[in-house]
Order: structure tokens, then sequence, then C-alpha cells
């Protein structure tokens, strides 16, 4: 398990300061191991894992290499597996505010509980700072945590109920197929007739029990203290329709922001960090890699932000010490 520590010995300079710890996070820090680099975990969320753990732990994940399907919350187990091999130190509930480069090349990084230090950084912070876009519905934010959801953390919370949920893209259609195995049954709404979704998980919709109405919007919930219906509207025909629903799930997605990260003096283009092909930024001695970044050509994937841990922390590790190979060999010749 990670040493987790409520105290800072100013002497305490690790080799890389990893900020966020999701996938790409974690995945990074196993990377720093293999280098015989030191480094530090820093994530405003209380648990590791990012998204993946904190809004669909209960979601399958397709595209990581070797795994046909793995569980949200049993990938972040096997990344944690990896990068505790190497007992990296991790500071969970920790927003980073300040961030300074001392003379000595020193970087200081001021969260709202201490100062951390470190020869390099690399930012894995995903999103950023996100926050649940809100449903459309006349009155859906009075029923927030009575019946309206925003991330889906345990599918037992739906089963046997009649479930409506909003939106047309990814993470509406994943909710959807999830929310089939457990719920009496589905519905999903979208306000056009194109979903912004993987081919694959648009074929899986269709041939699923979900029931799917297209150009329909949420009008109003029902329910003296929690959901127990919903009005929603045709927004071709201005047509309305009344059902019972036990729950709404959002699909609708987040809005992110990069909150302090933005004021760093980094180069930033439409709310991401820009990089070069060795995962550097603007600033010499700050690396990010994962849904942070951006470059020509840029997939986000998980699988992507896995692809570039290593070259950042590699070239964090010539950074740290220009004596160290940048290619540290095949991972099967360490012992």
């Amino acid at each position: 398990m990670p040493n987790e520590v409520s105290q800072l010995n100013a002497q305490n300079i690790v080799d890389v300061a990893i900020v966020g710890g999701g996938p790409t996070g974690l995945f990074s820090a196993f990377y720093c191991g293999l280098r015989n680099a030191t480094c530090s975990i820093i994530d405003s969320l209380p648990e590791l894992g990012g998204q993946l753990a904190m809004l669909y732990p209960e979601k399958y994940i397709f595209d990581v290499g070797g795994y046909p399907k793995i569980l949200a919350r049993t990938l972040v187990e096997h990344l944690k597996e990896q990068a505790f091999q190497y007992h990296p130190t991790v500071y969970l509930n920790e927003r980073v505010l300040h961030f300074n480069k001392r003379i000595d090349g020193i970087f200081e990084l001021t969260t709202d509980k201490r100062v951390h230090l470190a020869k390099a950084i690399i930012l894995c912070a995903g999103i950023g700072l996100f926050t649940p876009r809100p449903l459309p519905g006349d009155n859906a934010a009075n029923y927030e945590g009575k019946g309206v959801y925003y991330y889906l953390d345990n599918l037992d919370n739906f089963r046997g109920k009649q479930v409506l949920v909003v939106g047309g893209g990814d993470t509406a259609l994943d909710y959807a197929l999830m929310l089939e195995t457990v719920a009496n049954h589905v519905i999903l709404i979208h306000r056009r007739d194109q979903f912004r979704a993987h081919e694959e998980s648009v074929n899986k919709l269709h041939n699923s029990s979900v029931e799917v109405l297209l150009f329909t919007e949420l009008q109003t919930v029902h329910g003296p203290g929690h959901v127990e219906g919903v009005r929603v509207i045709q927004n071709k025909t201005k047509e309305t329709r009344s059902f019972p629903v036990d729950a709404i799930v959002s699909g609708l997605g987040f809005s992110a922001s990069l909150g302090p990260i933005a004021e760093w003096g980094l180069e930033i283009e439409s709310n991401e960090v820009v990089v070069n092909t060795r995962m550097e930024t603007n600033i010499p001695g700050v690396y990010a890699a994962g849904d942070i970044v951006t470059y020509p050509g840029k997939v986000k994937l998980i699988a992507t932000g896995l692809g570039e841990a290593p070259t950042a922390v590699n070239n964090a590790k010539t950074y740290v010490d220009p004596s160290a190979r940048l290619s540290p060999g095949h991972s099967s010749s360490h012992q």
C-alpha cells in the first residue's frame, strides 16, 4: 500500500512529482520505479484511480491492450498493484494550488496542505477539475440525491428499477447498457437522432432491450420527495409524454477546468496542455501525459495515456539525470 504522510520534510526532494492519480498517473509511477526514479503522486480525490474509481467503477473498459474487457475498478487495482511495487509516496485529498521553479532548479508545488519538492513534474490530471453537466429538466436539480444520479458507483442501487438515462454520447450509452443488466427497464432519451459514441456501443444499444426515444428531452421531474416520474417532450412535434421512473441517470458528461494549473504559464489550447513528442511542456522539466495534453492527432483513450506515460517518464529521467539513457531497454530485461 502507498505510504501516506501528513508532514513533508523540507529536504525530501523526489525526482518526479506526478500530479494526478488516475490510470496515466499510476502507470507513470510504475515507470518511474523501472527507471529508479523516486516519485510522489498528488491527487485532489480521496482515492486513486481518477474518473474510473470515482465516476464509473462498474463500467467495463474495452480499449486496454491484453484485456477483451475489464471492469474499471479492477483495472485501477491492477495499476495500483503495479505501481506500488516501487513504493511511491501518495498524497490524497490535496489540491495543487501554486507552482514555482526555484533558482536551484527545484520545483515547489504548493497544495492546500503542504509544499512538495521535486526535480521534475509530470502532469497526469486527466480532464482537470470536473463537475457534472446539469440535467436540462426544469426542476431536475431539486432531485439530486433523491433519485437523480450523475455517475454509477454501485449498480445494485438500480436493481429491479425503471431507470431513465439522458444523453447520446459514450457515457450515456455505456450507462444504459450497464443498467440493462440489473434494472427492470431502461429508457434512454436523446435530443437528436445521431449518437456521439463508438460505433460498437451504438450497435449494442440497438440490439439491447433499452427503449430509445430520439428527439426527446427531459422537461419535468415528478415526485413528492423522491423521483417517481418524468415528463419528456418530443422536440420536433412538441408532444409531451409522462411515465413513471424510479431513477434518472445523467449521461451528459462533465465540464472540466484546469483550475490553478491554468495559471502556471503553460501553453494551453482549449483547456488542454500543449506538449511536444517528448511529452514536454513549454516549461523545461514539466511534462504531461493523458487526457490533459494536446498535440496534433491526439486521441483521448486510456490506452493512449498509458503509452504517453513512459515517454514522459523517460524524458523526465534524462532531465533529472543528463547522464541517463533515454531508452531503458525492454522491461523483460529487468529482474
